[in-house]
C-alpha cells in the first residue's frame, strides 16, 4: 500500500474483534514508525505503555474507581450504567497503546506545543502503520484517560500527561465509515504575491 493511498482509506474502527492481542513484533513495529515522526530539536517527547489481553485490567479497576467520583450516585442504576461504561473503556481492543507526553526536563529547547505535536505526528504513524498492516486502530482521548489516577498508575511525573490510547486489533465493523472532512478548498488561502 502507498502512503496516498494509506492516508486516503484509513479509518477510525470502533469495532473490534475479540480476538488475541496482536503480537508483540506488530506491536514493535508500530512503535517503530512512531518514534520515527518529526520532532523539533530531537527532543523524542513520548513514552508509551502497551496493554493486552488481562493486562488491560488494571486500567479497567483505576477507571472505575475513577468514574465512581463522577456520578451523582454510585449505587443507582444510572451511575453503574456509567461507571460499567467507563471501566470499559480499555477492553474494546486485544492492544492497547497509552501515549504519553513525556518532554525532557531541562532542555531549554523543548517548547510545549512542538511536542504535543510530536506526539501527535507518533501516534498518526503508528494508525498509518496499522493500516499498512491490516489492522483496525482508532485513537481516543478524553477526560478518562486526563484523570489523575490514571496518571497516578502509570506513575507519570508531574509534567508528563496521557494524550491518549490507540486501539488496535482485527476490525469487527460491517463497513468502512464514509470520510466527513471539510473539502480543504474551504479551509485553504493561497499567498502567491507580495502584498506592497
Amino acid at each position: 500500500m502507498n502512503i496516498t493511498d494509506a492516508i486516503q482509506t484509513r479509518r477510525s474502527i470502533k469495532i473490534f474483534k475479540d480476538t488475541a492481542p496482536i503480537s508483540k513484533e506488530s506491536v514493535e513495529q508500530l512503535l517503530q514508525a512512531a518514534v520515527m515522526a518529526p520532532n523539533h530539536h530531537h527532543t523524542e517527547p513520548w513514552k508509551f505503555f502497551v496493554l493486552q489481553g488481562d493486562g488491560r485490567m488494571p486500567l479497567s479497576r483505576v477507571l472505575a474507581e475513577w468514574a465512581k467520583t463522577r456520578v451523582d450516585d454510585p449505587e443507582s442504576e444510572a451511575g453503574q450504567k456509567r461507571i460499567n461504561k467507563l471501566s470499559s473503556k480499555p477492553l474494546i481492543a486485544p492492544t492497547a497503546i497509552v501515549v504519553a507526553l513525556s518532554p525532557q526536563e531541562n532542555n531549554d529547547k523543548a517548547i510545549y506545543i512542538e511536542d504535543v505535536s510530536a506526539v501527535s505526528a507518533a501516534v498518526q504513524n503508528i494508525l498509518l502503520e496499522a493500516h499498512g498492516m491490516g489492522l483496525g486502530a482508532i485513537w481516543k482521548s478524553g477526560p478518562a484517560y486526563y484523570a489523575e489516577p490514571v496518571k497516578e498508575y502509570f506513575k507519570l511525573t508531574d509534567n508528563e500527561e496521557i494524550l491518549g490510547v490507540i486501539f488496535i486489533g482485527e476490525s469487527d465493523m460491517k463497513k468502512n465509515p464514509e470520510p466527513k472532512r471539510t473539502p480543504f478548498e474551504d479551509k485553504t488561502v493561497w499567498i502567491t504575491e507580495d502584498d506592497k
